[in-house]
């Protein structure tokens, strides 16, 4: 399992980020992303806590940390220079919170963040053709969620992804233990989401290409 959106303490989880990390470990993860919530009153703590950590954490090849965020709840006209912000801060993987149903999350949002060029567009709800074109040219994914609530569209958002050819990755969004899953939990939940057993293979495996790709 590889998991690139989950939240620690730093940010509205539940757990210290060792702690999560030794959980996902158990759980038979080989890599994860921390990208806690942020925009511009904590972004430079949030990045420096986590990068702290995996540098701690990252002491043999059987296991990844990377340090990230997830950029939530900014107005889509300040999304450019957030995205580019949390770069400059040292976050490997940049997740863009996206028009999820589950919260009143302003309009243009996914766009904004799709032309921003974020990794990965979370739970992105109604998420429009256009804007699949626009991921696509982009290499940004779109995220088929574990979470409640924001899993209200992942069939949409699986349906629209490959009609136009976006990738995709399946994260959890955990905020607490109960909250990881095994890669026998996630295939179930492709499945749910209208997917097929090699879509979750090409999930899978782009989320590997973007662990190589953080860690270069």
């Amino acid at each position: 399992m590889i998991d690139l959106h989950t939240h620690s303490f730093l940010s509205d989880g539940v757990l210290i980020p060792s702690e999560l990390v030794r959980r996902a470990r158990v759980a038979g993860y080989k890599a994860m992303a921390i990208t806690d919530h942020a925009d511009e009153s904590n972004i430079e703590a949030v990045l420096k806590q986590i990068t702290k950590v995996a540098r701690q954490l990252n002491t043999d090849r059987t296991f990844r940390l990377l340090p990230g965020v997830e950029l939530t709840h900014i107005p889509p006209a300040h999304i450019p220079l957030m995205v580019k912000k949390a770069r400059a801060l040292g976050a490997r993987v940049v997740v863009g919170h996206g028009e999820t149903l589950a919260e009143p999350v302003e309009a243009g949002t996914n766009a904004a963040f799709i032309k921003a060029g974020v990794d990965i567009l979370a739970h992105p709800g109604l998420v429009t053709d256009e804007d699949a074109k626009s991921a696509v040219k982009r290499s940004v994914h779109f995220e088929i969620t574990a979470r409640g609530g924001h899993s209200l569209t992942n069939g949409h958002v699986a349906a629209v992804a490959k009609r136009h050819g976006v990738k995709m990755v399946l994260n959890t969004d955990s905020h607490s233990p109960g909250d990881l899953i095994t890669g026998e939990k996630a295939l179930k939940i492709a499945l749910g989401a209208g997917l097929n057993e090699e879509d979750f293979r090409r999930i899978q495996e782009n989320a590997k290409a973007l662990v190589k790709k953080f860690r270069a």
